[in-house]
C-alpha cells in the first residue's frame, strides 16, 4: 500500500492504482469521457486531469499509476489536488475544445438527459465560444440495424472501438484520419457482426452512437425504470426494463458483477419490441379446425370435459423455456392432483435429471469462476450463440493470458484462439483415455474447466456424453476440493429451475418428446415453442404470443411474458434471481401460475395457495433453495463421481450446436422485427435467396 494526499485528506492505496481510481477512494470525483473500468487505458480526452505537486502541469489522472509519483524532497507523501483553480481551469479548457466542433443538437438527440458531455458541460462549460470558424461536419456512418449514428457529434474518446476489439473480440471499428479528419468507422460501412454490438451505446459518452430501434420514441424522463432479470437466455442477465403506460420502451443492463458484469446481449437489449407484437390478449378454442375466441369460463369447460373424457393418467405437461419457478410448481402441483406423472421441463429433449445430483447440471464453479479457470475444455457447445455472455467472460480470462482452450464440436469463430480437437464423442474418450494431447493440458492445469452443451446432451446418447464428461472432469482433476470444473451450459431461462423443482417424468412417466409424439391424449402446453406436436392429442396452450405452440393448440389460454409478471427464475450456474413486473399483459391476458389455480378449481385438483406470496411459501416449504434470491449455495460434486461411473453407449456422430440462430429461439424474438432484421443480416443474402 503506498500513502497518498489527496485535497489535504490522507489515504493508503495500492500501488498499482491509477491516480483517478486513488483519487476516487478519497471521495473525489473525478470527470471523464475515454476511461473506463474495462476498457484499456487510452488517456486521449483530458478531463479528468490533476494537479500533483511538484509537476510542471496539469496530469491525466487515468493514465498514471499512483507507484509513478515521487515523494516529497524529505520524504513525503504525494500531493494531489482536484479542485484547486489550475485544475478548474485546465478542465474547462479540455471542455472548450471538445466544444469546438461539437452541434448543438441537444433538444433533438436521443442521448439527452442521460449524456455525460451534458452533464460535464455544466460543470465545466461556458455559456459563449470563442471561435468563430465553422463547425467541421461529419457523415453519418452505417453499422447496423441496432445502433445509430450521428458522427459529428464524436469526440473521439475510442471507448466503442476499444469494447469491440476487447471485448466483443471484433476489430470492426477504428479510428482512421488524423486532425480534424478523424473518424470513427467500420471502414467499410459494414454491419457489425458481435452480439454485444448494442452495448457501445451505453458506452458512448455523448450522442455520436444511440439505439437505433429506440429512435425519438421516448425521452428517459418519461420512462418508468424496473429492475429486473433477463429471460433470453440461460444467464440471468440484470437488466432494467423502461416502460411507458403498457409498453416497454427499452431494456437497458444493471451492474451485476458475478453475472454479466455491465454487458448485455443484443438479444436481451432489442426484443423489447416483440414483447408487444403477435400477443394473444384473449382465450381462444378451436372450433371446426379453427380458433375462435371463447370467454375463459368456455376455455375452462371445455378443458375440463376434455380431462374428464381421458381421465389424468392420460393427461401431460410439458414446461416452456421462459418459465419462472412458481408457474413450474404450480403446473407440477396440478399434474400430480390429476393422478399423472407425464411431466417434463425439457422440451430439447436434454437428458440431464436431477436423479443424477444437483452437481450434473449446473455451470458448477460459477459464471465468474471462468476467470479463475487455467485450462478450458468444450464439449458440444457454440457459447457465443448460446450464451454470450459467458463467452465473453471466456475471452476476458483469455486476455489475461496462460490459458489454453479446446473445441470438441463444431469449428465456430468463438472471438479468441482455440485447439480444435475433434468433432464428436470419440476425441472425449480418447481424453479420458488419455491418448488425447489435450488432456496432459487439463492434467497440468490447477482449475481446469469442462465446459458440457446442450448440443451434446439433446441427442439420444446424450445421459452417457454427460456420463463421459463427467468420467473426463474426475480423470483430469476437475473435481477436487474447493474446485468443480465440471459446467453445464443451458440454453433456457428456465432449464435449471425445472429440474430444481423436479419436472420430470415419474415412475413410468413420459418425457416431452415422447408426449409430443401422441403418448398422451391431453397435453398442458406451458409457452413450449420449440417442439413439433403430433396430431391427435388434445392441447392446451398456456402462453404469450400466436408461435408454434399457439398454431397447434386446440385451447389458448393468453399469459404475461417476464415483463408482465413478479417472479423468480434460475440461471445456468443455479442462481435464483428475482423477475419484476414493469407492465401490465395485454387484453384478458393473466399471470400463468394465476390461470393454472383457476384452472386446478374446474379440473377437480385445486391448489393450495391463492396469492402469489402462499405460492412461493408452499414452494420454499417443497424446495427451500427456490427462495434464496441471490445466492449461488454451496453444490455437492459427489455425485459427479457415481455419474462418471454409469458409462452408456456412445454413438460417433459429430456434436452439433443447440443453436443455429442466435436472434430468433423463442417466441418474442421471433415476433420482433429487430430480431429478424439481425437474423437476415448474419445469415447473409445467400442464405435468403435460398429461402
Amino acid at each position: 500500500m503506498t500513502k497518498l494526499i489527496v485535497d489535504g485528506q490522507e489515504i493508503e492505496v495500492p500501488a498499482e492504482y491509477t491516480l483517478m481510481q486513488a483519487c476516487e477512494a478519497a471521495g473525489a470525483e473525478i470527470p471523464r469521457f475515454c476511461y473506463h473500468e474495462r476498457l484499456s487505458i487510452a488517456g486521449n480526452c483530458r478531463m479528468c486531469l490533476v494537479e500533483v505537486k511538484g509537476s510542471p502541469k496539469p496530469i491525466a489522472s487515468c493514465a498514471q499509476n499512483v507507484r509513478d509519483l515521487r515523494p516529497g524532497p524529505n520524504g513525503e507523501a504525494p500531493v494531489i489536488n482536484t479542485r484547486t483553480p489550475l485544475v478548474k481551469k485546465a478542465r474547462e479548457g479540455v471542455m472548450e475544445f471538445l466544444l469546438i466542433n461539437h452541434p448543438l443538437d441537444c433538444p433533438i438527440c436521443d442521448q439527452g438527459g442521460e449524456c455525460d458531455l451534458q452533464d460535464q458541460a455544466m460543470a465545466y462549460g461556458v455559456d459563449k465560444s470563442r471561435y468563430h470558424e465553422n463547425k467541421r461536419a461529419v457523415e453519418d456512418k452505417y453499422i447496423g440495424p441496432l445502433v445509430k449514428t450521428v458522427m459529428t457529434r464524436c469526440i473521439h474518446c475510442t471507448r466503442c472501438v476499444r469494447f469491440t476489439t476487447e471485448v466483443a473480440g471484433i476489430s470492426e471499428l477504428g479510428l482512421i484520419g488524423r486532425g480534424e479528419d478523424a473518424e470513427i468507422t467500420t471502414y467499410l460501412e459494414q454491419a457489425m457482426t458481435s452480439e454485444l454490438q448494442g452495448n457501445v451505446v451505453d458506452l458512448c459518452p455523448v450522442g455520436a452512437l444511440t439505439s437505433k430501434p429506440f429512435a425519438f420514441n421516448a425521452r428517459p424522463w418519461e420512462l418508468q425504470k424496473t429492475e429486473s432479470t433477463d429471460m433470453m437466455d440461460a444467464v440471468g442477465s440484470a437488466i432494467r426494463v423502461d416502460s411507458r403506460g403498457r409498453e416497454v420502451m427499452r431494456v437497458l443492463p444493471r451492474l451485476n458483477e458475478a453475472v454479466n458484469e455491465e454487458w448485455i446481449s443484443d438479444k436481451t437489449r432489442h426484443v423489447a419490441d416483440g414483447i408487444r407484437t403477435q400477443r394473444l390478449d384473449r382465450p381462444y378454442l378451436r372450433q371446426n379446425g379453427r380458433l375462435v375466441p371463447a370467454s375463459w369460463s368456455q376455455a375452462f369447460a371445455a378443458i375440463a370435459a376434455q380431462v374428464k373424457a381421458v381421465g389424468g393418467a392420460k393427461t401431460g405437461a410439458v414446461a416452456g423455456d421462459l418459465a419462472t419457478l412458481e408457474e413450474m410448481y404450480a403446473l407440477k402441483g396440478l399434474i400430480a392432483g390429476l393422478g399423472s406423472v407425464h411431466l417434463d421441463g425439457r422440451q430439447d429433449g436434454t437428458k440431464l435429471d436431477p436423479a443424477f445430483g444437483r452437481a450434473s447440471y449446473l455451470f458448477n464453479p460459477g459464471i465468474a469462476g471462468i476467470e479463475e479457470a487455467d485450462a478450458i475444455l468444450i464439449v458440444g457447445s457454440n457459447p457465443r450463440k448460446e450464451a454470450s455472455l459467458v463467452n465473453a467472460r471466456i475471452r476476458k480470462r483469455w486476455r489475461m493470458g496462460n490459458l489454453k482452450i479446446g473445441v470438441i464440436g463444431e469449428v465456430v469463430d468463438l472471438t479468441y484462439a482455440y485447439d480444435y480437437l475433434g468433432a464428436g464423442p470419440d476425441t472425449l474418450a480418447d481424453i479420458v483415455a488419455g491418448k488425447h494431447s489435450f488432456a496432459e493440458v487439463l492434467r497440468a492445469a490447477q482449475k481446469p474447466l469442462i465446459i458440457v452443451g446442450q448440443g451434446a446432451l439433446t441427442r439420444p446418447d446424450g445421459a452417457a456424453v454427460l456420463s463421459l464428461a463427467a468420467h473426463a472432469a474426475v480423470t483430469v482433476g476437475a473435481v477436487k476440493d474447493g474446485w468443480t470444473g465440471f459446467a453445464v451450459l443451458h440454453t433456457a431461462a428456465a432449464r435449471v429451475g425445472a429440474l430444481d423443482l423436479g419436472l420430470v417424468p415419474g415412475a413410468g412417466g413420459l418425457d416431452a418428446q415422447a408426449m409430443a409424439k401422441g403418448g398422451v391424449d391431453v397435453l398442458f402446453n406451458l409457452g413450449a415453442d420449440e417442439i413439433d406436436i403430433a396430431d391427435g392429442a388434445f392441447v392446451v396452450y398456456i402462453g404469450t404470443h400466436g408461435d408454434r405452440g399457439a398454431h397447434r393448440a386446440d385451447v389458448i389460454l393468453p399469459g404475461a411474458t417476464y415483463t408482465e409478471k413478479s417472479g423468480l427464475t434460475m440461471n445456468t450456474e443455479g442462481r435464483v434471481q428475482a423477475i419484476n413486473r414493469a407492465g401490465f399483459a395485454p387484453g384478458e391476458a393473466k399471470e400463468d401460475w394465476a390461470i393454472l389455480r383457476a384452472l386446478s378449481d374446474v379440473l377437480g385438483a385445486r391448489l393450495p395457495f391463492d396469492s402469489l406470496s402462499a405460492l412461493r411459501a408452499a414452494m420454499g416449504r417443497d424446495h427451500p433453495g427456490t427462495l434464496r434470491v441471490g445466492s449461488l449455495g454451496t453444490v455437492d460434486a459427489a455425485p459427479l463421481a457415481a455419474l462418471a461411473a454409469r458409462g452408456g453407449a456412445i454413438e460417433p456422430q459429430p456434436f452439433k450446436v443447440a443453436i443455429d440462430d442466435f436472434y430468433l429461439t423463442n417466441p418474442i424474438a421471433r415476433a420482433s422485427a429487430t430480431m429478424a432484421e439481425c437474423s437476415a443480416l448474419a445469415r447473409g443474402p445467400a442464405a435468403i435467396a435460398a429461402e
